[in-house]
């Protein structure tokens, strides 16, 4: 299957693409992927690449009761209305669909205490899920939001399929990851709302949307988000640190606000402050996962100690469970956290 789907060992892209510097480094990353962790994916996933994507399709498939989040257009009101109950229709999906990714690379996604980045992660899950998507033959598009500190919508990519088109939207992405363009000190606060709103009005068709944050955002968000996930199949891709969520004993060390600039010293050889810190952690893990399940939207976090090809397996295992938990008649599941060093659920 993997010869099938992306062939033999790619060729570098022909003509003016081949010679920029850019293009020679995204082309080179997304050999390393495809001959690593797409290959390793192609043995583990077999065939399961119909549940990447939910379409939306014209040929009536069955009918079940109405569950919180469905798409009200699907009502089929005759039958609501002779068992007094709200039902909806489901729809043999289509295939050939349309993947988004919105992509915050904000100041604070520039981060990570150890080997990887968030923005590094950011960039091969997004460059794995392109390539798997493209491969089946589904458009892949993009809008860049904040990639030079500015908290605005910086770059769009138009839904296409291919390679080259994969090679493009990475080449997007390469100068925020390579470490050569610093965000400036005190560049204005990230606004998530603002992504989200734009792609409320851009992306018209039907499409599966990956939301890839680590949503350290001025709030606001969760109103726009919600709206997407009533048009869009939404999946919510959340990047997290270790670090942010609890403080080893390092001394005395420098902190600093990678959204605003400002920096002030913290003693974390203080059990009180280390605590304080979990403590305020926990509850803004809390409050966010509230808001990304009331916005009906799935969510997978990834963390830079992670694995990719085990954090793809999980989304995969994410869209089977959904699936079949909505074709049941069940509620859905819509959090899927990252796993442990112990390889436990969080």
């Amino acid at each position: 299957m993997f010869k099938r789907l992306f062939g033999q060992a790619p060729a570098a892209p022909p003509g003016d693409a081949a010679r920029s510097p850019a293009a020679q480094r995204a082309d080179a990353l997304l050999r390393q992927l495809e001959w690593t962790v797409l290959r390793r994916l192609d043995g583990l996933l077999q065939g399961h690449y119909k549940t990447l994507m939910r379409g939306s399709g014209l040929d009536l498939a069955d009918l079940r009761e109405y569950q919180l989040h469905d798409d009200v257009r699907h009502i089929d009101w005759n039958v609501t209305a002779r068992l007094q109950q709200p039902h909806v229709r489901v729809f043999t999906e289509d295939r050939e669909m349309a993947a988004w990714f919105l992509l915050d690379l904000s100041p604070s996604v520039d981060f990570g205490s150890g080997e990887q980045r968030k923005s590094d992660v950011l960039l091969r899950f997004t460059a794995v899920l392109a390539r798997l998507i493209s491969g089946q033959g589904n458009r892949v598009g993009a809008m860049v939001y904040g990639s030079r500190g500015r908290a605005r919508v910086e770059a769009m990519l138009p839904a296409r399929g291919g390679r080259l088109h994969v090679l493009r939207l990475l080449q997007m992405l390469m100068p925020a990851s390579t470490g050569k363009a610093p965000a400036p000190a005190g560049t204005a606060a990230t606004r998530l709302g603002d992504l989200l709103r734009g792609a409320v009005f851009t992306v018209r068709q039907r499409s599966t949307v990956f939301v890839v944050s680590d949503f350290i955002s001025q709030p606001g968000w969760e109103r726009p988000l919600g709206e997407l996930a009533r048009r869009h199949d939404v999946v919510a891709v959340r990047l997290v640190d270790p670090l942010e969520l609890e403080l080893p004993d390092l001394g005395l060390i420098p902190i600093r606000d990678a959204e605003t600039g400002e920096q002030i010293e913290v003693d974390t050889s203080d059990k009180g402050f280390r605590q304080r810190f979990a403590r305020i952690a926990a509850q803004r893990e809390a409050q966010l996962r509230d808001s990304l399940a009331r916005a009906g939207v799935d969510t997978l976090e990834l963390a830079t100690d992670e694995d990719l090809s085990d954090a793809v397996l999980r989304f995969v295992d994410l869209r089977e469970r959904r699936v079949r938990h909505g074709a049941l008649g069940r509620p859905m599941p819509t959090q899927l956290p990252r796993r442990t060093r112990e390889g436990m659920r969080a």
